[in-house]
């Protein structure tokens, strides 16, 4: 356990149960907080959802908000990163703090574009070689981030 304070994970109105299973199992391993933006693609009793976090949902905080403007609205701006392919600025340019929130959109659409114009000098992306690609999987990019964060601050 760590004695600062945890980052935190959002994933906007995820879609696709494996990969917020998959992240939820990432925030337990690393005492990251899961936030989950409504509304959801899926019931939480999905047993895709449960299969991916395997036996490990008892060591994951998860809190829910019922809509984007919620969640935003209860954070101080500083302590928000998004992340999209709709922007050149790379995670690693990004100094993170324990406490920030990384903030991923859904599997299909993303972020909503209001947001991305809104925080748009807090967007950043992990960058492909391959533009054919449209991006990456949901729970492998906030791994990237997530252990880049931890790096920085040397929890790792």
């Amino acid at each position: 356990m760590f004695t600062t304070p945890p980052f935190n994970i959002v994933l906007v109105e995820p879609e696709i149960p494996p990969n917020t299973g998959t992240t939820a199992r990432l925030c337990g391993a690393t005492d990251t907080v899961l936030h989950l933006v409504k509304p959801l693609g899926f019931n939480t009793d999905d047993k895709h959802l449960k299969r991916a976090g395997l036996d490990y949902w008892q060591y994951v905080k998860i809190v829910y908000w019922e809509n984007i403007d919620d969640f935003l609205t209860a954070q101080a701006e500083k302590k928000l990163y998004f992340f999209t392919k709709k922007t050149g600025k790379p995670y690693t340019s990004a100094k993170f703090e324990p406490g920030d929130f990384l903030i991923f959109g859904k599997e299909t659409k993303g972020l909503p574009e209001e947001v991305i114009r809104l925080y748009i000098d807090r967007c950043y992306t992990i960058p492909m070689s391959n533009r054919k690609i449209r991006s990456l999987n949901l729970a492998n990019a906030a791994g990237i981030v997530l252990y880049e964060a931890l790096r920085q601050q040397s929890l790792w």
